[in-house]
């Protein structure tokens, strides 16, 4: 038998990470090795789990916590966890970054949660390619990383070397993912069982607010906005729009897609589907009327519109997070 595990999934502690994701990784993987036959087949290397801290005087990387002290190699992959603080300051992701970039041009797996991606992203790593992050860091990842694509509609982006979750519990589906990878698809769903977690398949626009863009210093833009707010968007006439912002019509498109990031239209519907969302959370209330108190006369508009924003259908949105009586699965 070799003298190592085939397999070590490593958790980075760096400076105000999230313990409990820590905890509920090991846990998570724990759980996963006894699913991997590895206990019925002698040959079948064990799984590792380790943690990797900075020491306080030479600044190396080294494992604190090791479920197999006695095995040497180097770590399948090493996950950059949550921060329930403010994101990592480029100077305290400093000391991390050539240790990070050497492993992943050595062949191993980085893969960050939520947060986590800010120090993913010091390392230049995801220049040029797509990522996500927990929806409420979009506008602070795209001005400190405008050369990475995000996409934080998606709760994981897998591109095989590196992967990004989403949001704070997004640890359990990067989890099942990478439990998929190494041990199969049987030992994830037996885990996900095991833990009454669903597997991987959500994303993280099912559960995202929309929180437009308010600070772009537009100040007739921004009488709109709000306007359209007080309003919940009812009328969007592009003629109304523009004379509310004392604006030529052209001249008006242009500010505001500068200023939102987004086409009126596109603004607008996320409005009325933010309202929807409250709608079908909190009432009883037929799709036909949630559509029509949100400006929609078409039901199947509405339909349309809902499932391209959020993700889900109206219904099976209530069925996932209906609170009233028979609203919620």
């Amino acid at each position: 038998m070799l003298n190592q595990p085939q397999i070590e999934l490593g958790i980075v502690l760096y400076p105000g990470v999230q313990m409990a994701t820590v905890f509920g990784l090991t846990d998570l993987f724990g759980i996963a090795g006894r699913f991997d036959g590895a206990a019925a087949d002698p040959d079948r290397l064990p799984l590792r789990i380790s943690h990797w801290q900075l020491g306080e005087t030479d600044q190396a990387a080294k494992r604190v916590h090791d479920s197999h002290p006695d095995a040497c190699g180097e770590p399948s992959v090493l996950i950059l966890p949550p921060s329930l603080e403010e994101p990592i300051s480029a100077e305290a992701a400093r000391p991390y970054l050539d240790w990070l970039r050497q492993h992943h041009q050595a062949g191993v797996r980085l893969a960050s949660i939520c947060a986590g991606a800010f120090l993913l992203g010091e390392t230049g790593l995801l220049a040029g390619r797509t990522a996500t992050t927990h929806w409420l860091y979009v506008e602070r990842f795209m001005a400190r990383f405008p050369d990475v694509r995000l996409n934080a509609d998606q709760l994981i982006i897998d591109a095989d070397d590196i992967i990004t979750a989403g949001g704070l519990m997004a640890w359990t589906d990067l989890g099942l993912r990478l439990v998929d990878r190494y041990l199969g698809a049987k030992a994830m769903i037996d885990t996900a069982q095991m833990l009454v977690i669903d597997p991987p398949g959500r994303q993280q626009r099912y559960y995202s607010a929309f929180s437009p863009r308010l600070n772009h210093g537009d100040s007739a833009i921004l009488a709109v906005q709000q306007w359209l707010q007080e309003t919940a968007a009812g009328e969007t006439a592009l003629a109304e729009l523009a004379q509310r912002a004392g604006l030529e019509e052209r001249t008006f498109l242009r500010r505001f897609r500068k200023a939102t990031g987004m086409t009126t239209t596109d603004y607008c519907q996320r409005l009325r589907v933010g309202r929807a969302r409250e709608l079908l959370q909190t009432s009883r209330l037929p799709i036909e009327r949630v559509a029509w108190e949100v400006g929609y006369a078409d039901p199947g508009a509405f339909r349309k519109v809902f499932t391209r924003v959020v993700g889900l259908t109206p219904g099976a949105y209530r069925r996932r997070f209906g609170t009233e009586p028979g609203t919620a699965r």
